[in-house]
């Protein structure tokens, strides 16, 4: 199974056909995908002017769409490095209060509900934002785009068999990520209001 840098390095080889190239490129959202897979790769089409179902698409813009790609992977791999550092020094100083991250290997960094409402800008501002958010306290607006209409989805239950819901956390109304509770301070429960 090829790993993150062996299908970018796929991507930018000249020697590849365009429809190998294409396909690299989506198998990079298999190991990184801050939105989502599909919202994620919408996002980098619109962005660098791809069709989604252009098997031929111009190798300069899968270029293009992965070293985006690739900003974002660096700023989040760094965080998580950090993140995985103060936890390190905080354990041996014995803290051990509760703690939270977005994503991990392979998720979605910040879901988006619906993959078609996405933040403004590139993936790697996105998450920098995303980042200097989580190193500050919780807020009341989302950590990503400011906005304070945050909403609740309306979703039928789920069954244990199903799994979690996709979510855990109220919609920003302004850019359609999913904010998750600990990033909130004092925001009423599903349902509630």
């Amino acid at each position: 199974m090829a790993g993150f840098r062996s299908l970018a390095y796929q991507v930018r080889d000249a020697r590849n056909d365009r429809a190998l190239r294409r396909h690299s490129l989506r198998r990079c959202l298999e190991r990184f995908a801050p939105y989502g897979h599909r919202a994620t790769w919408w996002h980098l089409c619109d962005r660098h002017g791809i069709a989604p179902e252009d098997r031929g698409a111009d190798p300069l813009r899968l270029v293009a769409a992965l070293e985006e790609l690739e900003d974002a992977r660096r700023v989040w791999l760094e965080y998580e490095r950090q993140f995985a550092e103060r936890r390190r020094r905080e354990k041996h100083h014995g803290l051990r209060r509760p703690e939270w991250a977005w994503g991990g290997s392979g998720d979605a960094v910040v879901r988006c509900a619906d993959p078609w409402v996405r933040p403004e800008g590139a993936l790697g501002e996105v998450l920098r934002r995303l980042v200097r958010a989580l190193e500050s306290e919780p807020g009341t607006a989302c950590p990503v785009c400011g906005d304070t209409e945050l909403r609740w989805p309306e979703v039928a239950p789920v069954a244990p068999w199903e799994g979690a819901p996709a979510w855990d956390g109220p919609v920003c109304a302004g850019c359609g990520i999913v904010v998750p509770r600990p990033a909130l301070a004092d925001f009423p429960a599903a349902g509630a209001a």
